[in-house]
């Protein structure tokens, strides 16, 4: 499948990764990363997935903790609602 042709983001697109404001989470405080190429989209397989809701591989700019307290991550698998495309 062509992930362009759907809408998906490209490699290399800047995101500001966002809090969800219904719960304290996924991730401790917002912050900035790049979709990179490790995994292609792929649609969320899960109860709480939006219809056609993709996840992305996200590099961090800096490493960052999850609500739970884990990590640092320097990069995760990240739902699309809690990536915002910058301009």
């Amino acid at each position: 499948m062509n992930w362009l042709s759907s809408g998906a983001m490209a490699v290399g697109t800047r995101v500001t990764v966002v809090r969800d404001s219904s719960w304290d989470g996924p991730w401790q405080v917002e912050f900035q990363g790049t979709i990179d190429d490790l995994y292609a989209p792929e649609p969320v397989r899960h109860s709480m997935a939006r219809d056609g809701e993709l996840e992305y591989w996200v590099v961090f700019d800096e490493p960052q903790y999850d609500s739970s307290g884990e990590g640092p991550y320097r990069g995760a698998q990240i739902w699309d609602r809690y990536l915002i495309p910058e301009v």
